[in-house]
């Protein structure tokens, strides 16, 4: 077994991750219901966030190089860097923690289960079962 695994399993086993994976954690049950208009606008931020992050810091760094205005991406690339992560921060702040946590519980399922395969289903059987 290698190491990536049993990190999997070690982890698998404490009680957050044992929990969603016996819950089968999904986003389906938590988006059923009817968004709030803060809910929205929290999610479109962090949208906007991630796709202005990025590709925003590469046009400010080519046209520094461009125009050979060093201090224009000293300055610029940091700027819209952090004006990403507010975005992205406002906008987690108006969606919530229910969806956030809803999110943290289903990646958290979704990757131990890549990495511990079908061992998955013995971190969901009854303790019982699994001591005998």
């Amino acid at each position: 077994m290698n190491v990536i695994k049993k990190a999997g399993l070690y982890f698998a086993n404490k009680e957050f991750c044992r929990a969603a994976l016996c819950d089968r954690a999904d986003l389906k049950s938590i988006f059923r219901g009817k968004l709030s208009p803060s809910v929205v606008a929290g999610l479109v931020l962090i949208v906007i966030s991630f796709i202005i992050g990025i590709p925003a810091m590469v046009v400010v760094g080519v046209a520094s190089a461009w125009l050979k205005s060093p201090l224009m991406g000293l300055v610029g690339i940091p700027l819209v860097y952090g004006i990403s992560w507010l975005m992205l921060m406002l906008g987690l702040y108006l969606a919530g923690s229910r969806y956030g946590m809803a999110f943290l519980r289903w990646a958290t399922r979704v990757i131990l289960e890549k990495i511990i395969g079908e061992e998955a289903e013995k971190v969901r059987a009854p303790a019982e079962e699994r001591q005998g």
